[in-house]
């Protein structure tokens, strides 16, 4: 039962209502075909009816190939079908006019054949025709333009004008339905597949926007980390070259912070990761200090702040702390945080031993700050400042600042 059922349950449900709109269109060449045979079912086996039976079987066929490719056309997978299109036109005119000629004629002796055989020729066509039209208003001028040819072409070969009016109200009526139908279809299958790309887009966008957080984060964690082993591990060289028993306290704290290395990046793979503020504040200390550089930590503010406020500026402490670490020949370095009442908080990093001109391309560090600023409307400036001094300066509007005391 699945093999039977799965043909359907596997497809999308864009291909479910593509192949539910081309069925119903191969109905309507069933239903044009059926309309035809009854409404030549009055005239019997007549030498009339043979040489009408092949061309309007023609006309019916044409009008289902127009109508699948045209579907193919609006989905995009194919060219437009301008030649089948016009085939069609020509076709089905050729035979109105005919079936029109020969009632006039007296060739048709029933009443109700031509009308039937004019209305539901032009009418199946008519719907073909609008899928492989572009503009809205295009499509909504198929129905009159039909019936104003069939009125004009009734009335000049010789029918009655009451009966030239039937046929161009006729055609106008059942001409709108099936463009009405045909047209809404062609619009809904082809909205319905631009919403499944845009859904399956939405996931690539959020499947890259993890794989940036991803980066992000590492290059977060990792860089001032690597930073401190490599300055740590070359002051243990110097201790052990001169003998120094310090040498193996450094090597153990390299050793810590390795294996923190190893915690901190099996959270970010978890999406667990969080800078804490005061954290960072003491631990820019410590690694700044302990790089021989004069390191102040100033916190003016008493001020209470979001969880997330302060993951944020952790963040900027952390990267600030690895610039600082890397570049330039850093002798003193400040760290201070404010934020008044009412007003703004601000975080500043500011070194001196900056270098003229920053070595090699810029980073991603500080566009990953930004990012993550912007999620609070704050924002990030870095860059030198004079006298060999470099300053960052982080600022957060007073309305995000709620939540956790910081204190350091």
């Amino acid at each position: 039962m699945s093999k039977l059922t799965g043909w359907w349950r596997d497809r999308s449900s864009a291909a479910k209502i593509e192949l539910y709109t081309r069925w119903s269109l191969h109905f309507f060449v069933v239903l044009e075909a059926f309309s035809v045979l009854v409404g030549l079912a009055p005239e019997g086996p007549r030498p009339v009816t043979g040489a009408l039976l092949l061309p309007l079987c023609a006309q019916i066929a044409l009008s289902g190939v127009l109508a699948s490719r045209a579907l193919d056309w609006v989905l995009g997978r194919r060219e437009r079908p301008v030649r089948l299109a016009v085939g069609l036109t020509v076709l089905t005119a050729a035979l109105a006019v005919a079936v029109l000629v020969l009632r006039s004629a007296g060739a048709i002796s029933h009443a109700g054949v031509g009308p039937s055989l004019v209305v539901n020729t032009v009418a199946f066509a008519s719907g073909s025709l609008t899928l492989a039209l572009r503009r809205v208003w295009h499509m909504l001028c198929v129905a009159p333009v039909a019936a104003v040819a069939a009125g004009v072409a009734a009335a000049a070969a010789g029918l009655p004008l009451p009966v030239a009016f039937g046929y161009g109200v006729g055609l106008l009526l059942t001409c709108t339905l099936l463009t009405l139908a045909c047209g809404f279809s062609s619009w809904l299958l082809k909205t319905v597949y631009e919403l499944d790309s845009a859904r399956e887009l939405q996931a690539q966008l959020a499947v890259a926007e993890e794989r940036l957080r991803f980066g992000r984060d590492l290059h977060d964690v990792m860089g001032r980390n690597l930073a401190v082993i490599a300055l740590k591990s070359e002051l243990a060289v110097q201790l052990a070259r001169r003998e120094r028993p310090e040498a193996v306290d450094q090597m153990i704290e390299v050793q810590r912070i390795a294996r923190e290395s190893q915690r901190e990046v099996r959270d970010v793979v978890r999406g667990y990761r969080a800078a804490d503020l005061t954290v960072e504040l003491e631990g820019a200390r410590g690694v700044l200090s302990a790089a021989g550089m004069d390191c102040r930590v100033e916190v003016e503010t008493d001020r209470a702040l979001r969880p997330e406020v302060q993951s944020a500026l952790g963040w900027v402490v952390r990267e600030a702390t690895t610039n600082v670490l890397r570049h330039g020949d850093a002798r003193s370095c400040v760290i201070r945080l404010t934020a008044p009442a009412g007003g703004a908080l601000t975080l500043l990093v500011e070194n001196d031993g900056a270098p003229d001109t920053p070595a090699g391309p810029p980073g991603s560090g500080l566009a990953g700050l930004r990012e993550r600023l912007a999620v609070l409307d704050g924002t990030l400036e870095a860059g030198p400042v004079g006298d060999g001094r470099f300053r960052l300066r982080a600022r957060i509007p007073g309305g995000q600042l709620r939540g956790l005391e910081v204190r350091a």
